[in-house]
């Protein structure tokens, strides 16, 4: 087998890990991780992508924003806390040891990052999941 391939597939593996824990726990954001697993999966091997992208984990965290549709407000809020926690820690620990470029360095990705996630995702007002209805689907 192709060392690419055996690295794509160890790192879509590690993916999928990190993004089931991620799903789980609050503090570590599984949607980058399961995009990892996605692109690496579809690098590697056309069984394992197709295994991938028939999961629970993929349908409720990634599909909808792979397909265009876009996310729901409380997955965008949830990754843009869980990132602004995570960053806010580097920052803090950069700026006490008086790096203060790669503080503003981070605060620019940091505010790229919300902006990237309020404007250029598009929302879904509901999931297919929900069960609220507007007025028009009241029969």
């Amino acid at each position: 087998m192709n060392p690419k391939k055996i690295f794509f597939i160890v790192l879509g593996c590690i993916g999928v890990g990190l993004g089931a824990v991620g799903a789980v726990v609050p503090m570590l954001p599984a949607f980058p991780f399961l995009l990892l697993a996605a692109y690496s999966f579809a690098k590697s091997s056309e069984k394992l992508h197709t295994w991938f992208i028939n999961t629970k984990l993929y349908k409720n965290n990634l599909e909808s924003y792979v397909k265009g549709q876009g996310m729901t407000w409380k997955t965008k809020i949830r990754i843009m806390i869980t990132v602004t926690l995570l960053m806010s820690f580097g920052f803090f620990m950069m700026f006490r040891k008086d790096l203060y470029i790669p503080c503003a360095i981070l605060g620019g990705v940091w505010l790229f990052h919300i902006l990237y996630f309020c404007f250029g995702v598009k929302t879904l007002k509901h999931t297919e999941n929900d069960k609220t209805y507007g007025p028009a689907d009241k029969n």
